[in-house]
């Protein structure tokens, strides 16, 4: 039987002793992050701890004028403020093994127990980036009216979200790559963000040509997302969402890598004797910052199932 507690400590469950519960550990089943995918980590190698700042520099915009021969040149001196990249925000995680729970659990405990404060924090940084940065996106770029040049694109706006279906899924990807087209987005290395349900759609829907998602069988067949019109499609659970009206309403985004800046670091991670009772503390603390650094380089639609 687990060892005894003092009154009002907390009671451990004794899931790891051996005489309660077989060796092998049930695998967690972690949400996938894309943060990695979706935003570039330029600057995460010039953090230190939290309360930095990373100065990113960018690159001016060329005046480009007509010319007659023996015209007076106009000269300009290209500059463009800096941006800043706060390190401003931070998860960590702490907790203790007592040593009878040591000599009784036939596994690692601090071991496992870091390997899923890994994976949360990574699911907790992917929901705060997934769930600010739509509000970024370049005006153009979004709503009911989108497109720089065309003007007249639905993506969906706030008490008026698109409806997506099996039959119009292709439409709106290729909406949002038009949006991308006329802002002059590169065509390499767009991504997608979707929700599952989004994903389901497309895998319901008359995608049966393996050409259009670049894979070398029907995406029916191998279950595979794959890539369509330029996007890398990721699925994610945690893509905003809220309740608009009678409906639950998504933020999907797509984009390029140029449009994002991410950078993290494990500034603390450290196992220490604990002041107050026999066992060991294991603690962590992750600093991270994110930053829409081109917000034309992101597209929103605002969709409902």
């Amino acid at each position: 039987m687990p060892f005894p507690v003092s009154a009002g400590s907390a009671s451990y469950t004794g899931n790891f002793i051996p005489e309660l519960w077989a060796a092998k550990l049930i695998q967690n089943f972690y949400d996938a992050t894309v943060f990695g995918d979706i935003a570039n980590t330029d600057y995460e190698g010039e953090i230190k701890s939290f309360g930095d700042k990373v100065q990113i520099r960018t690159t001016p915009e060329m005046t480009i004028r007509s010319y007659s021969k023996g015209q007076t040149l106009t000269l300009d001196r290209p500059d463009k403020a800096k941006i800043t990249l706060n390190i401003d925000q931070g998860e960590y995680f702490a907790a203790i093994e007592d040593d009878v729970d040591k000599v009784q659990a036939d596994i690692n405990l601090l071991d496992a127990w870091s390997k899923d404060a890994s994976e949360r924090m990574k699911i907790k940084i992917d929901t705060n980036l997934l769930g600010s940065v739509y509000a970024d996106v370049a005006a153009a770029n979004t709503g009911n009216s989108a497109g720089r040049i065309s003007g007249n694109i639905a993506l969906g706006a706030s008490g008026s979200p698109v409806q997506v279906t099996k039959m119009n899924i292709l439409d709106y990807i290729v909406d949002l790559g038009v949006v991308l087209d006329e802002q002059n987005v590169p065509e390499s290395s767009r991504w997608l963000v979707m929700p599952a349900w989004m994903c389901g759609l497309i895998k319901k829907s008359d995608l049966k040509d393996a050409s259009m998602t670049g894979d070398g069988q029907s995406i029916l067949r191998n279950g595979r997302i794959g890539s369509i019109e330029r996007f890398t499609i990721y699925m994610s659970n945690n893509i905003s969402k809220i309740v608009d009206g009678a409906y639950t309403c998504y933020n999907v985004l797509a984009g390029h890598k140029i449009g994002l800046t991410f950078a993290s670091q494990m500034t603390e991670m450290e196992t220490l004797r604990a002041e107050s009772t026999f066992g060991n503390i294991i603690r962590g603390l992750q600093v991270y910052g994110f930053k829409t650094v081109k917000g034309e380089a992101l597209a929103r639609l605002y969709a409902r199932p």
